[in-house]
């Protein structure tokens, strides 16, 4: 009787340790169906797709990624100017730009870049962007 409690013990024993399982995710994701089930779980739920947009907005490979997708790009811009046309959209938009001077500063390059702004009128603005305290991330020209 007593043998069997030990191996009752031990059996219990193992068993609760092969619950502490470490999860090896490149190992998960090498699995076709988990894969695509882990990505389907994210896009059918806001919560998970805006915590994976904002991971890939703050990953360089994936922006760059995106930047190179020209079927990435013509939704993002058709998702833009869908945007555009609602003016209470737009304003909320122009003011969270303005706001964020990493994103001011991203967008003043990309207008000087297309011959939106001069130069002078950039360094002119980052100036005094700089002068009121706008963190530009370190993007000084």
């Amino acid at each position: 009787m007593r043998t069997l409690g030990i191996i009752f013990s031990v059996v219990g024993l193992m068993a609760l340790n092969s619950c502490q399982q470490e999860t090896n995710v490149p190992e998960m994701l090498e699995n076709t169906e988990t894969r695509n089930e882990i990505m389907q779980t994210i896009a059918n739920d806001q919560n998970y797709m805006d915590e994976f947009m904002e991971n890939m907005q703050n990953n360089n490979n994936a922006m760059q990624m995106m930047r190179g997708n020209k079927h990435m790009m013509d939704m993002m811009h058709g998702e833009r100017m869908s945007m555009m046309k609602d003016s209470t959209m737009r304003m909320d938009m122009m003011h969270s730009i303005m706001k964020d001077g990493k994103m001011m500063n991203h967008m003043m390059q990309m207008m000087h870049n297309e011959g939106m702004m001069s130069n002078d009128c950039m360094q002119s603005s980052m100036k005094m962007m700089d002068d009121k305290g706008m963190n530009m991330g370190g993007m000084h020209n």
